[in-house]
């Protein structure tokens, strides 16, 4: 059962995300982090990922492509600001169809008796921004995606 929690407070340019996961912190930054992984749990439950790029390190940049069942064809990226293996990320990140809107991503993993607390904490440019992608429904789609990458991870272990 997860234990997604979502934060979003009135007012404020963050949004701050945590999850628990059954799994060593290693495995799930190795998740998070390689290119084939990445492919198999991020996005929607719907979509397919193909990853254009993954050059994960600092001054990095990705970007990974969904494809609906429509044949539409949504792209995602950013740079990565700081990868400290397997317990820090930072990254922009911006939806190729709304340019400019570029958030700042500071991904935590710490190791908590075998499993992993991740923490996720998005800084947008103002409060609309932050505002506009909760409305787009992306505690869903976070959701779906999270819920992938607990599977992933669960068939390594």
């Amino acid at each position: 059962m997860s234990d997604l929690k979502v934060v979003v407070e009135p007012g404020r340019q963050d949004i701050v995300i945590t999850r628990t996961f059954d799994a060593p912190r290693e495995a799930v930054f190795a998740a998070m982090t390689d290119p084939d992984s990445i492919a198999r749990w991020w996005g929607l439950d719907d979509t397919d990922t193909r990853i254009d790029i993954a050059d994960v390190r600092a001054g990095g940049r990705w970007r990974f492509v969904e494809s609906a069942p429509d044949g539409a064809e949504y792209g995602f990226r950013g740079v990565f600001h700081e990868v400290a293996a397997p317990e820090r990320m930072v990254q922009t990140f911006e939806f190729e169809g709304m340019p400019g809107h570029v958030s700042m991503d500071t991904y935590t993993l710490e190791e908590r008796d075998g499993r992993t607390l991740y923490t996720s904490v998005s800084v947008f440019q103002s409060v609309e921004d932050r505002d506009g992608m909760v409305a787009s429904g992306m505690e869903s789609g976070l959701k779906q995606s999270l819920d992938a990458l607990e599977k992933l991870v669960a068939e390594r272990a």
